[in-house]
């Protein structure tokens, strides 16, 4: 018999056997006792005090493991021990009595919490991604994990966790969160009028566009009000408040006299708008027609339209694409009812459909989410990645990202100056019209800062 092989294989698992590989000196031998699962829990107790990572690694995993061994190894200076362990009870949370707690679940709610708190990022985002839709997850993990200063970590929870309440939600907006946290709460699948006043008082514009995005949010008439007040100078929010359900006349009205002349045709298309606030467009229309020149129209911020020369250029002009080919084919891609920005991403992508043109048509009608999405799924990291990365508002790093999705360095300028929001003097440029101005090694070692590989 080899000296590591399982004196037990193929025969009732006997206990005094099982003891002595418990004791054996050789690692491999103790750690194939502490992958069974027919093992008894004293001895897999036992084990979790084990001098070798990788044997306390099988029992972090080990279903069998006792609870108290669970706690003990919550606190092991090995990080692979702690995420093994992250995985496994989090998997248990959907069990926890929502009332009353025995001591085994209490003993898990200790152990949840632990990791909670856990010094490496890693494990707290293994604990947030399997907890973020649970809906019997311990209220008090849930919120330790929402205010976590870590994007990572904090937004897969504030963006689904249903223990979340609109209390919780404000006071952590009120503490001042981690940038791209407040996107990640106005992407909820229901955002109440208090949680969405919250957002549209504060400065993060891209956390506003993320909200007036999400169909389901409920947006107050004064408030929409006021974001249309600031919107002439935030382009992305245009394409959002034009396509906003449920549109005010006044709101209407409004929009027509700053929005590109693209986005009026969409105002001027939608069938649910009240005769008065077809009328109101109407006269919008008349009285911007009357002050246009014959230069190329003027969008908010001082940018040109379709055939000028300034800094937003139309989406089809972003593609390699001629003639109509790029409008047909955003027609093509277009959102199916009720479908959120990051499904709609994974499908096209399926499909073959999330090329250069797809973004580009969502950067141009300010769709954050979806362009966040786009940029998630051609690449294959989380869209919180994506965030973190648009929040540095560092025009490499953002360059980088664009090039690692395989899109072009015109988009990427276009990422830069719409949705990180940089001034045309801070965003890289392309080189010779249309290269990436930075070598591959340099947007690799950008990208290496985030975890893209």
């Amino acid at each position: 018999m080899s000296p590591n092989s399982d004196p037990t294989a193929g025969a009732p698992f006997d206990y005094d056997a099982a003891k002595r590989m418990a004791r054996s000196k050789d690692p491999v031998v103790r750690r194939d006792l502490a992958r069974r699962d027919d093992a008894r829990p004293e001895l897999l107790y036992y084990l979790a005090s084990d001098a070798v990572p990788e044997v306390r690694r099988e029992i972090a995993v080990n279903g069998r493991t006792p609870r108290k061994a669970d706690l003990l190894l919550s606190g092991d200076s090995d990080t692979d021990v702690r995420t093994n362990l992250a995985r496994k009870i989090a998997r248990l949370a959907p069990g926890l009595s929502a009332d009353r707690l025995d001591q085994i679940e209490r003993m898990t709610v200790d152990v949840l919490e632990a990791l909670a708190r856990d010094q490496t990022t890693a494990v707290r985002r293994i604990l947030a991604e399997e907890l973020q839709s649970v809906a019997t997850a311990p209220a008090s993990v849930i919120n330790r994990l929402a205010r976590d200063v870590e994007l990572s970590v904090c937004g897969p929870v504030l963006r689904h966790s249903p223990i979340l309440t609109d209390e919780d939600l404000l006071s952590i907006i009120g503490d001042g969160a981690p940038d791209g946290a407040l996107s990640a709460i106005a992407e909820r699948a229901s955002v109440g009028t208090g949680v969405a006043d919250a957002i549209a008082a504060s400065d993060d514009a891209a956390a506003i566009a993320v909200l007036l995005c999400n169909a389901s949010a409920q947006i107050r008439e004064e408030t929409l009000d006021r974001i249309i007040d600031r919107a002439p100078q935030h382009e992305p929010w245009h394409g959002p408040l034009v396509r906003r359900p449920q549109l005010p006349a006044r709101a209407a009205a409004r929009l027509a006299s700053f929005v590109a002349d693209a986005l009026l045709q969409v105002l001027r298309s939608r069938t649910d708008l009240e005769a008065d606030a077809a009328r109101q467009i109407a006269e919008s229309v008349r009285v911007r027609l009357s002050r246009q020149t014959a230069g190329p129209v003027t969008l908010a911020g001082g940018a040109a339209g379709p055939g000028g020369d300034g800094e937003f250029d139309p989406p089809w002009a972003l593609s390699d694409a001629a003639g109509d080919a790029a409008p047909a084919a955003a027609g093509a891609a277009s959102a199916k009812p009720g479908e959120r920005p990051a499904d709609r991403a994974k499908r096209l992508l399926a499909e073959g459909k999330l090329d250069e043109t797809v973004v580009a048509n969502g950067i141009a009608e300010g769709d954050r989410p979806f362009v966040v999405a786009a940029l998630a799924e051609r690449i294959g990291i989380p869209s919180a990645t994506v965030d973190r990365v648009l929040a540095t508002h560092s025009a490499r790093a953002i360059t980088a990202l664009v090039w690692r999705s395989g899109l072009s360095m015109r988009l990427a300028r276009q990422v830069q100056l719409r949705l990180a929001q940089l001034t045309p003097k801070d965003a890289l440029a392309a080189r010779n019209g249309s290269d990436y101005p930075l070598s591959e090694r340099d947007m690799r070692w950008q990208l290496e800062f985030f975890g893209i590989t």
